[in-house]
């Protein structure tokens, strides 16, 4: 097989926007943590007021991470079955391919 044809534009795209994605949540999640000393948690939601308004930026771009974590931490400590993993891990792997592909778009856009 040749290397030039391992992967087409398209799936180097997607993949770079999964990368980018989960990086970019996990950066905005570790800087909430070291901004609250407490992690980032979907409960944000239920703190109601300007509060819950606020929160939603914050989980719309660390949501992937938050999965994640929950989910690694929910197999380990829960002994919640593969199959779960698996669901959860897509979800996270689709939201996280939204992110950077909106990132993507802004990156290309400031380059010109």
């Amino acid at each position: 097989m040749d290397q030039s044809s391992f992967l087409t534009p398209s799936q180097a795209d997607a993949f770079l926007a999964i990368a980018l994605g989960f990086a970019f949540a996990g950066l905005i999640a570790a800087l909430y943590r070291a901004w609250r000393h407490e992690p980032v948690q979907f409960e944000l939601l239920l703190s109601g007021g300007s509060a819950t308004v606020a929160a939603i930026p914050l989980l719309v771009a660390a949501g992937p991470a938050v999965i994640m974590r929950n989910t690694l931490r929910g197999r380990k400590y829960e002994r919640r079955k593969v199959h779960f993993v698996a669901i959860a891990t897509a979800l996270a792997s689709l939201w996280s391919m939204a992110i950077g592909y909106q990132l993507m778009h802004v990156l290309h856009s400031f380059s010109g």
